[in-house]
């Protein structure tokens, strides 16, 4: 009981500063589509009995997640398009996309030394189901039902990741054979930064090649998607703020991040930065942050109920609910039943937020920080 009256002063405290409205506005926020993971059932399984991912505590991301196919896709759009706020708006995904993965037969043909990264469409063409990804990426967006955001080129901390095969470490290079990336080199032992935070540092010196991931990922989203991006979530958390600059020039005007954000400086040292709705930097960006949570496929808890306590502790606060909702809770690629699973809770979940809040409005991301730097431009 005392924990959960701690959760819950902490939610209500952390509502308190930044930007208000009187509008009960839903975000639904989610991340890594375009990015892959566990490319089969049968390469996890490998992965087990080699000891690179330990059965008996897998994370829900090696048990589920996979590069999106197309019925997941259509899956997920068949639900969203089944409900409408009194605008007519239907529900929407700001889809924090991932554009390019590491290309595997080009790196161990260059023995490790050098890496080598393929477009996202690429990564498509080795899957057996998803041949219309893209294609549906554009149409969720046309139908503001999915609107790809951008997370970075890959999800993955080159670096790092390099520096573990060229040192030849065994579990990085096993799950290597099988076309993985996202284990956890740190907990192995293999890696002192975390493989999927692909903007944490470990040298100073790295923030150059970061800047040129940047130019790299906001240029191929959009060459491949077809609008420049606005709006930036670094994968996993820790983000330098030196790379601003190169966001800002490469037309990013919003970035997410966590409200104590960890900033790496390298040698192992961070510095906590304090974050609230709606703050500025030096270059006129929009810190944007979220205080909901629906993420079904972890398990754990009553989703759909702590996810309501969620946006009602936010609305307390005039504050607008944005929703952080994985794909992995909609990738039915390794396992159907995950999927239908978790959209028939986020059917049921959308159903009471408008019983609930019969005035409710579905905004992407990028919306409500226009929406954001608009009200302040007039104060």
């Amino acid at each position: 009981m005392r924990l959960n009256l701690k959760s819950t002063f902490l939610r209500n405290l952390s509502n308190i500063p930044g930007w208000r409205t009187d509008r009960k506005i839903i975000i639904f926020e989610s991340d890594d589509w375009g990015s892959i993971r566990i490319p089969s059932n049968s390469s996890r399984e490998k992965l087990i009995e080699k000891d690179v991912i330990q059965k008996a505590n897998i994370s829900h991301y090696n048990q589920f997640d996979s590069l999106e196919s197309n019925e997941d896709l259509n899956n997920l759009f068949e639900i969203l398009t089944g409900f409408k706020d009194n605008y007519g708006n239907h529900p929407v995904f700001t889809a924090i996309n991932i554009i390019a993965n590491p290309d595997f037969d080009r790196i161990k043909q260059s023995e490790f030394q050098n890496y080598y990264f393929e477009p996202f469409t690429d990564t498509l063409k080795k899957y057996p189901k998803h041949d219309k990804v893209l294609d549906l990426w554009k149409e969720g967006a046309a139908k503001n039902l999915f609107v790809p955001q951008f997370h970075g080129r890959e999800h993955l901390n080159v670096n790092a990741w390099l520096k573990a095969l060229k040192e030849n470490r065994p579990k990085t290079r096993i799950a290597f054979d099988y076309g993985i990336c996202g284990i956890d080199g740190v907990s192995l032992g293999e890696s002192k930064i975390p493989y999927q935070a692909a903007f944490d540092i470990e040298q100073p010196n790295e923030l150059d090649y970061l800047n040129n991931v940047i130019k790299d990922g906001t240029s191929l989203f959009q060459e491949l998607v077809g609008y420049e991006a606005t709006y930036f979530v670094p994968t996993n958390g820790p983000f330098n703020l030196n790379l601003e600059k190169t966001l800002h020039d490469n037309g990013i005007k919003y970035i997410m991040l966590d409200k104590l954000q960890k900033e790496p400086l390298g040698n192992g040292q961070y510095r906590t930065h304090f974050r609230y709705l709606g703050k500025h930097n030096k270059l006129s960006q929009v810190y944007m942050s979220r205080n909901a949570a629906f993420e079904p496929s972890a398990g754990g808890k009553n989703w759909i109920n702590s996810c309501i306590s969620d946006i009602s502790i936010a609305f307390r606060w005039n504050k607008p609910a944005t929703i952080s909702t994985h794909r992995v809770n909609y990738i039915g690629f390794l396992d159907p039943a995950n999927r239908s699973r978790s959209l028939k809770l986020l059917k049921e979940l959308i159903s009471i937020i408008l019983k609930l809040w019969p005035d409710v409005e579905f905004m992407t991301s990028d919306k409500l920080g226009d929406l954001i730097s608009t009200q302040n431009e007039k104060l």
